[in-house]
C-alpha cells in the first residue's frame, strides 16, 4: 500500500470515526433489509442482522481463532468473539480505531478475547496457519492490491479454515452489458475520490483471484438489494443538527465523505455499485 493511500484511509477514519459511533453505533457498515430489500427495522438493528445473515450463508458454526481484516471499532470482532467464545484479532489502519475497540472491549468485558492493533491486511504481522475464520466485512474496497489481500488471507487460514468476506464491487463486464460505460467510471471514480478507495472490482474478479490462490469450495452471492435501502437511512439520519454538528466538529474528509452518500445510493439504483459475498476454505 502507498504512504499517500495509507495516509488517506487513515486520516478519513480518524476523523469520522466518532461521528459514526454516535449516529449509528458500533457497526460500520450495511443493514440487511430481506432478500428483497423490503423488510422495515431499525438501522442498527439491520447491521446486526447483516452480522447474522452473513454468518449463516458462510455456514458458519464454530470458530476458535478469528481475525477480523478491517475491524472498525470493533464491532464485528467483539459481535464475534461473544457468539463463538472466540479470540479475535481486529486490525485496522486507524490508531483511532484500534484504540476506541479496545476500550469498547474492556466495557464489554471482552478483553480477554478480543484485542486490536495498527496493521495492513494486505501484508500482516501473524504467522502462518494461525486462524480458522477470516472475517472481511467491507474492507476489500480499501485494499490496493487485491490479490495480495486474499493471498494474505489464504497463508493466515488454518487448514480447513474459511475466509469470509463482504466487498463493494461493481456490476461483471463480462455480460450482455459489456464493459464499464464513461459515466459509470465518473461515477466510481468520484466515490474513490471522496471515499479513499483506490477502487473496486467485478465479484467474478475476486472469485478468479480466490481460485488462482487456491481456495476450495468457494461460493458467491450478490446482495445488492437486500442492503441497498442502507443508503437512504444514511442520509435520513445525516439531516439533523446533531449530525450536522459532528460533520463540522470531524471536519473537511468527513464532510467531503457525505457529498458521495447520494452518489452511492444512484450507484446502487442503477446497478453500477454491488455488493459482493464470496467464501471459500483452505
Amino acid at each position: 500500500m502507498t504512504s499517500t493511500l495509507y495516509q488517506q484511509i487513515q486520516q478519513f477514519y480518524d476523523a469520522s470515526s466518532g461521528l459514526w459511533e454516535q449516529t449509528w453505533g458500533e457497526h460500520m457498515h450495511h443493514g440487511y433489509y430481506g432478500p428483497t430489500g423490503t423488510i422495515q427495522k431499525q438501522r442498527r438493528q439491520a447491521q446486526i442482522d447483516l452480522n447474522e445473515e452473513f454468518l449463516a450463508w458462510g455456514e458458519v458454526t464454530a470458530a476458535t481463532q478469528i481475525l477480523d481484516a478491517g475491524c472498525g471499532i470493533g464491532g464485528s470482532a467483539l459481535y464475534l468473539a461473544e457468539k463463538y467464545q472466540a479470540q479475535v484479532i481486529g486490525i485496522t489502519l486507524s490508531p483511532v480505531q484500534a484504540e476506541r475497540a479496545t476500550e469498547r472491549a474492556a466495557a464489554a468485558g471482552l478483553s480477554t478475547r478480543a484485542t486490536f492493533q495498527v496493521a495492513d491486511a494486505q501484508d500482516t504481522p501473524f504467522e502462518d496457519q494461525q486462524f480458522d475464520l477470516i472475517w472481511s466485512m467491507e474492507s476489500g474496497e480499501h485494499m490496493p492490491d487485491k490479490g495480495a489481500f486474499v493471498r494474505e488471507c489464504y497463508r493466515l487460514l488454518k487448514p480447513g479454515g474459511r475466509f469470509l468476506m463482504a466487498t463493494w464491487c461493481h456490476r461483471p463486464t463480462t455480460s450482455l452489458a459489456g464493459a464499464l460505460t464513461a459515466d459509470e467510471q465518473r461515477l466510481l471514480a468520484e466515490i474513490y475520490r471522496l471515499y479513499a478507495l483506490p477502487y473496486v472490482i467485478s465479484l467474478p474478479e475476486y472469485e478468479a483471484i480466490a481460485t488462482e490462490c487456491g481456495f476450495q469450495q468457494i461460493r458467491t452471492a450478490d446482495w445488492s438489494t437486500a442492503v441497498a435501502p442502507f443508503w437512504d437511512r444514511v442520509i435520513e439520519s445525516a439531516l439533523n443538527w446533531d449530525a450536522i454538528a459532528g460533520l463540522i466538529k470531524a471536519g473537511w474528509p468527513t464532510i467531503q465523505g457525505t457529498f458521495a452518500l447520494g452518489l452511492m445510493r444512484q450507484g446502487f439504483q442503477q446497478g453500477t455499485i454491488r455488493y459482493g459475498l464470496l467464501t471459500g476454505i483452505r
